[in-house]
């Protein structure tokens, strides 16, 4: 009894300890005042600045359009990825896909530096972050897939094609609509760590372009004002939002990585 209300106590203050500094952020945007030494009163001001703040607006629009179009690009690639190791099993495939994931971000960010200006002799912009977001969302994708096909009896697949149909008609009628949600939860997933992403994009956006996490963090170099709480309560909420749909899509796909 002791032993399990200690666990419960401590389990209490892991969650206090990650979701408290959370909720004071939150609360904050909501602080009528231009510091946020203390609370002063409830207003709605800081969300208006946010609204009108071309900077903060293009820097939004330049992390949904390389977000979105990453995220479609890795979901691709990525499904294509999982379902060869899947079903090929090669041996090179899964440490080139696996690899970017577990790699440092601040390893992977100055590679992804030193490979775009070095050796492709590209420069920095909107296309390299783009290339960059693809990169490391691949790996998340097809690990999404391939642990949905694992999950999944062979012998459907196999009636399929004992049945006449051609690899293209099994993958189109019977493969396909059965990964879709893992499909669809890679690229929400994608989507999320793409616009969440700070330190590979710090490294790979060049002069001239701001994602949401940049403008954020230039504008606490400056002063930590109520407008900081506010653009980071509506990231937070698009975040929790993809990260529910995700795992309302593919539930499994969660527990196999936690």
């Amino acid at each position: 009894m002791r032993s399990s209300v200690a666990l419960w106590a401590a389990s209490l203050l892991v969650y206090l300890f990650l979701y408290v500094p959370l909720a004071i952020v939150v609360a904050y945007s909501f602080n009528d005042s231009r510091l946020n030494a203390e609370w002063v009163g409830f207003t709605w001001h800081w969300y208006q600045v946010l609204l009108h703040d071309e900077d903060m607006l293009q820097a939004a629009a330049n992390s949904l359009l390389i977000a979105f179009i990453a995220s479609t690009c890795a979901t691709v690639l990525g499904t294509m990825a999982g379902l060869a190791m899947h079903r090929y099993k090669p041996k090179l495939l899964p440490f080139m896909v696996i690899t970017p994931v577990a790699m440092p971000e601040i390893l992977l960010g100055v590679s992804l530096l030193l490979f775009f200006i070095q050796v492709l002799n590209l420069t920095l912009g909107m296309l390299s972050v783009i290339l960059a977001h693809i990169t490391f969302c691949i790996g998340f994708v097809a690990i999404v897939v391939k642990a949905r096909l694992a999950g999944m009896d062979e012998s459907i697949f196999e009636a399929a094609r004992d049945l006449g149909a051609t690899p293209w008609k099994t993958f189109k009628h019977v493969t396909f609509p059965l990964i879709l949600p893992a499909v669809v939860a890679g690229f929400l997933m994608s989507f999320t760590l793409s616009l969440d992403d700070f330190v590979i994009t710090f490294f790979t956006a060049g002069v001239g372009v701001s994602t949401l996490p940049l403008q954020i963090y230039s504008m606490i170099k400056i002063a930590v004002t109520p407008e900081v709480n506010a653009v980071s309560t509506v990231l937070m909420l698009i975040t929790l939002t993809m990260i529910v749909l995700a795992a309302r899509f593919a539930p499994e796909t969660l527990k196999a990585r936690s």
